[in-house]
C-alpha cells in the first residue's frame, strides 16, 4: 500500500516534509498547497507535483490519503480539522496549535474521524535522542531523579539576518518556546513522566528587529526561556533555551536516576564530546554511540543544515506507516494528545512568567 500525501505549506514543508517523504518507502507526495503562487510554483514544477492555493479544496482531494500540515502555526487548527472532516489522516507540525483549547478540539476531531494522526515531534528520532530513548527503555536510569536539557543558538542575535516576520509575533505562534522547547518538553516528558507543575521565566531579550526596508519590527515572541517541571514520577526537569547566544549551536543533556546516569552533548555540540552513560553496575560513565539507523532511501536526503530533521522525520514516517495501513507501529508515535500536553506546559510557562508562580497542569 502506498499512502498518497498532500503537503500544505512550502516553507518547512519543502525544506523537511517533502524530502522526508521521498526518503521513505510507502509514501508518495502527489500535490503541494500554499497561499503564495510565486513560492509554490517553482517547487511544484521542480518535483513534478500538482499544486493548489486553496487549502480548503486541497484537503478534500480524492487522490490524497494523508494531509501533512507544515503551515504557520495559526493555520494548524483549521487545516487539521478540515482534513479530518474530509476523512484524511493528518500529520501536523508542532506546536500543534496556538492554544491548548484548539489542541483539544483537534484531539476530539481525530477521535470522531477515526483517522490516524500524529504530531511532528520528529526530533525523538535524532540519533543521539534515539539512543537516549533506548538507554532509558533498557533501564540505565531507572526511577528518575533529575533531568536537564539546555539549548542554545544565535538565530535571534542582533547580528543575524531576520527570520520570517510571523516568527517574532506571539499571537501568530512565533517564538522559541513554541519553536524549539516544544520538542524538548515532549522528549523529556515522553521518557521521564507526565508534567504536573510548571514554573518558568519566558522573555524577549531583543525587543526590536530592524528590517531591510528600513522599518522596525517590534518583537512580541520569546527568544529565551527557562522552565522547571515537576513530573508525576517524582523527578524534577529543567528545560531551557536561548537563541541569542552568539557563536553557539546545540544542546546539553543530563538524566540522573536510581539506576544510573546519562550525560553529554546533543546536536551541534556532539563533535566536541560523546554521550556518556553508566549504571550502578559500572565503575564510571562510558561513551555510547548515537543510533545509526537510516531511512530506506537515505541517499536522497540533501546534505544541508536540515538533514538531521529530514532523516528524523523519515524514520518517524517509517514507524508510523504500519499504523496507517491498519497495523501497529513498532515504536510510540507522537499523538495529538502529546501535542496538547506540550501546549498545556507552554501556556503554564507563560502564565508562570507573568507572575503566577508554580502553575498546575494536572
Amino acid at each position: 500500500m502506498t499512502v498518497r500525501v498532500g503537503v500544505v505549506g512550502v516553507g518547512w514543508g519543502t525544506i523537511v516534509h517533502l524530502p522526508a517523504y521521498q526518503a521513505t518507502d510507502g509514501f508518495e507526495v502527489v500535490a503541494l498547497c500554499a497561499r503564495t503562487p510565486s513560492r509554490l510554483a517553482p517547487v511544484a514544477e521542480k518535483h513534478g507535483l500538482d499544486m493548489s492555493t486553496d487549502w480548503q479544496e486541497f484537503v478534500r482531494r480524492d487522490d490524497i490519503d494523508l494531509v501533512s500540515v507544515a503551515t504557520p502555526v495559526a493555520l494548524h487548527h483549521p487545516v487539521t480539522i478540515a482534513g479530518l472532516a474530509a476523512g484524511k489522516h493528518v500529520l501536523c507540525e508542532k506546536p500543534l496549535a496556538l492554544t491548548a483549547a484548539q489542541c483539544a478540539e483537534m484531539v476530539d476531531a481525530a477521535e470522531r474521524a477515526g483517522r490516524s494522526t500524529a504530531t511532528c515531534f520528529e526530533l525523538r528520532w535524532l540519533p543521539d535522542r534515539s539512543r537516549i530513548r533506548q538507554l532509558v527503555r533498557d533501564g540505565i536510569v531507572g526511577a528518575p531523579y533529575f533531568v536537564r536539557l539546555s539549548q542554545s543558538a544565535a538565530y535571534w542575535h542582533p547580528t543575524r539576518p531576520a527570520q520570517a516576520p510571523w516568527m517574532y509575533d506571539l499571537s501568530a505562534g512565533g517564538g522559541y518556546l513554541n519553536g524549539l522547547l516544544a520538542h524538548d518538553i515532549d522528549f523529556v516528558c515522553s521518557l521521564f513522566g507526565r508534567p504536573v507543575d510548571v514554573c518558568a521565566d519566558v522573555r524577549t531579550s531583543v525587543p526590536t528587529r530592524p528590517l531591510p526596508d528600513g522599518t522596525t519590527l517590534h518583537v512580541t515572541a520569546d527568544d529565551t526561556s527557562a522552565l522547571l517541571m515537576r513530573l508525576d514520577t517524582g523527578a524534577l526537569a529543567v528545560i531551557s533555551a536561548s537563541v541569542v547566544g552568539l557563536h553557539t549551536l546545540g544542546a546539553s543533556f543530563d538524566a540522573f536516576g536510581e539506576r544510573g546516569s546519562i550525560v553529554g552533548p546533543l546536536g551541534g555540540r556532539a563533535a566536541n564530546g560523546a554521550l556518556l552513560a553508566g549504571s550502578v553496575d559500572a565503575d564510571a560513565l562510558s561513551p555510547v554511540a548515537p543510533d545509526d539507523r537510516r531511512p530506506a532511501h537515505d541517499e536522497v536526503i540533501p546534505q544541508r543544515a536540515a538533514s538531521g530533521p529530514i532523516r528524523a522525520m523519515a524514520l518517524l514516517l517509517e514507524d508510523w506507516l504500519p499504523e496507517l495501513c491498519g497495523g501497529d507501529a513498532p515504536h510510540a508515535i507522537p499523538t495529538f494528545a502529546d501535542g496538547m500536553a506540550v501546549q498545556r506546559v507552554i501556556e503554564a510557562a507563560r502564565a508562570s512568567s507573568a507572575g503566577a508562580g508554580w502553575v498546575s497542569v494536572r
